[in-house]
C-alpha cells in the first residue's frame, strides 16, 4: 500500500533534492508529525492528476468498495468535489436546484460558475427543530416550475444524519433530464452494513461526494468523488479537478485515504458489527432519558417515504434540548466541563455527537451515563 511504500522509501537512503522543504529531516521539526512520508511527485509515486500507478490502484479500490463507476481521490475535502461536479456539468447561466440546508460549496459553485441557483426551502420538524428529509414531491414540483434546471443537489445524509429518498428523487430528476448530485459528506460509512441506511451511490445518484475523514478513519481533508452513472462526463470531472485541486497534493493525505480503504476492505465485517453493537447498547443505555430526547429514538429505524424523516443514520447522535429546562449551549458546557465530552456541533434546539467505527465502548457508555445523569436534574 502507499503508506508502506512511503515508509520503505524513507529508509532507502535516497537524499531528497526536491520539495517539501523539510527534506524529511525530523531533527528540525516537532516529534509526531509524519514528515518522514511527506514527499512530492517523484519517480515511482504516481501523479494525482495523471494516475497510472499506486494512486490509480487506490482510486480503483474506492470504486470497487463503494460500487461506483469511477472514483477520484480528493485532498481538498468534499468542497472541491462539489465544486468540480457542478462546474463539469453546467455552463454560465444554467440553473441548478439546491435545498436551503445545502453546504456553502454549492452556493459558492453557483457564484464561481455564473449559475442561477433555485433554492428549495427545507421543512423543519416542529418537535425537534431538526431539518426534515427533502420529499420527492417537493423536488418534482420545483422541477415542474423550472424545467430548465440542469442539476439537482441534495444533501443526504445531513449533518444530523437525516437521509432522503434518493431512489425516488433520482427517478424524478432523470425524468426531467437533470443530473443528481448528492453531497454525502457525512455518509462515507454508509453501504457497509445493513444496520445503516443505503448509500446514495447505489440508490441512483449520478455523482456522490463524501468525506471519509468525517465518519471513517482518515485524516482531515480526505474525501472521494464517485461517478455513479453514464450520464456523467468523466473527462470533464478530471479536467475540473485538475483546475480546482492543488497541484501539490499531500502524499500523507493520499496515504491516509489508501490506508482507510484497505482497512475497510479487509475488516469491514468486524468493524461494522462492533459499531452496530456499540450503537445499539448506547440507545439502550440512554432509554431512560425522559426530558432530553434523541432524534433516532424518536424517529429512527423505519423507512417510510411519507414520513418527514425518510430514514436516519443512528451514528449521528442528535440530542434534543427543545422544550427542556436547559439550552443546547448549556448542555454542551456541562458535557465538556463535568464529563470531559466534546460535542461536534451546537444548534439552537439540539446538539450533535458524531460517532464512527473508531469509537470505543467506554466512549459510548460515558456519553449515555452523562445524558442520564444530566436528565435527572432537569
Amino acid at each position: 500500500m502507499l503508506y508502506d511504500k512511503l515508509k520503505e522509501y524513507n529508509k532507502s537512503g535516497i537524499y531528497p533534492m526536491h520539495m517539501p522543504g523539510h527534506k524529511r529531516n525530523g531533527e528540525f521539526m516537532p516529534a509526531g508529525l509524519p514528515y518522514d512520508i511527506d514527499i512530492t511527485e517523484i519517480q515511482g509515486f504516481d501523479d494525482l492528476h495523471n494516475q497510472q500507478g499506486v494512486l490509480l490502484e487506490a482510486s480503483k479500490l474506492a470504486a470497487e468498495l463503494y460500487g461506483s463507476r469511477e472514483a477520484f481521490l480528493l485532498v481538498n475535502g468534499t468542497t472541491v468535489g462539489i465544486l468540480a461536479a457542478i462546474g463539469a456539468h453546467t455552463k454560465q447561466g444554467d440553473k441548478i436546484l439546491a435545498v436551503s440546508n445545502c453546504h456553502w460549496s454549492t452556493t459558492n459553485a453557483a457564484k464561481l460558475f455564473g449559475l442561477e441557483i433555485v433554492m428549495l426551502d427545507c421543512t423543519v420538524d416542529s418537535k425537534t427543530g431538526v431539518p426534515c428529509s427533502v420529499s420527492p414531491p417537493a423536488i418534482e414540483a420545483a422541477l415542474d416550475k423550472n424545467p430548465d434546471i440542469k442539476m439537482v443537489v441534495i444533501t443526504s445524509p445531513t449533518y444530523e444524519g437525516v437521509v432522503c429518498d434518493i431512489e425516488s428523487i433520482a427517478g424524478i430528476t432523470h425524468h426531467n433530464g437533470a443530473i443528481l448530485l448528492v453531497d454525502a459528506a457525512h455518509g462515507a460509512h454508509l453501504g457497509f452494513s445493513d444496520f445503516l441506511p443505503q448509500s446514495s451511490i447505489t440508490a441512483g445518484a449520478d455523482i456522490v461526494v463524501l468525506s471519509i475523514h468525517k465518519t471513517l478513519p482518515a485524516l482531515t481533508q480526505c474525501s472521494l468523488l464517485h461517478v455513479c452513472s453514464q450520464r456523467i462526463d468523466v473527462n470533464a470531472i478530471k479536467e475540473m479537478l485538475y483546475i480546482l485541486q492543488t497541484s501539490s497534493p499531500s502524499y500523507v493525505l493520499m496515504a491516509s485515504i489508501d490506508y482507510c480503504l484497505r482497512l475497510i476492505k479487509s475488516d469491514s465485517i468486524k468493524l461494522f458489527r462492533e459499531y452496530k453493537q456499540n450503537l445499539e447498547q448506547f440507545y439502550s443505555d440512554a432509554r431512560n432519558v425522559k426530558n432530553l430526547s434523541l432524534l433516532y429514538s424518536l424517529y429512527g429505524g423505519k423507512e417510510n417515504q411519507n414520513r418527514d424523516f425518510y430514514t436516519l443514520d443512528p451514528g449521528k447522535i442528535v440530542i434534543i434540548t427543545k422544550g427542556t429546562a436547559i439550552n443546547s449551549a448549556g448542555l454542551t458546557d456541562i458535557l465538556r466541563n463535568r464529563f470531559k465530552i466534546e460535542i461536534e456541533r451546537v444548534y439552537d434546539d439540539y446538539i450533535i455527537a458524531l460517532t464512527s467505527i473508531c469509537d470505543t465502548k467506554e466512549g459510548f457508555k460515558r456519553l449515555a451515563a452523562a445524558l442520564c445523569e444530566i436528565d435527572t436534574g432537569l
